[in-house]
């Protein structure tokens, strides 16, 4: 079983930064992929950005050229540094990692973009 352990959320003015860092421990094999989803009351999650293995990227419209998705794979974790933040970008942020054929949620961290 794989555990995941969310930081680094928080309340940030609009056009701060903050970064959020995502460990998995556990009983882990081999990690494919690692991103980030967020979700609002009442929407549907969504994907912010996610990283292979192998570096390839991917991020939602709405956040590129502000959001940066890293990984380091020695110690199985996933950063995403947030910039010019937007009240928009207030939402739970998931991270979510593949492993082992078994796709794992963390329980999520709020972030609040607010003056």
């Amino acid at each position: 079983q794989v555990q995941l352990v969310e930081s680094g959320g928080g309340l940030v003015q609009p056009g701060g930064s903050l970064r959020l860092s995502c460990a998995a421990s556990g009983s882990i094999f081999s990690i494919y992929v690692m991103g980030w989803y967020r979700q609002a009351p009442g929407k549907q999650r969504e994907l912010v950005a996610r990283i292979s293995s192998g570096g390839n990227t991917r991020y939602a419209d709405s956040v590129k050229g502000r959001f940066t998705i890293s990984r380091d794979n020695a110690k199985n974790t996933v950063y995403l540094q947030m910039n010019s933040l937007k009240p928009e970008d207030t939402d739970v942020y998931y991270c979510n990692v593949g492993a082992d054929g078994i796709n794992y949620w963390g329980k999520g961290t709020l972030v609040t973009v607010s003056s």
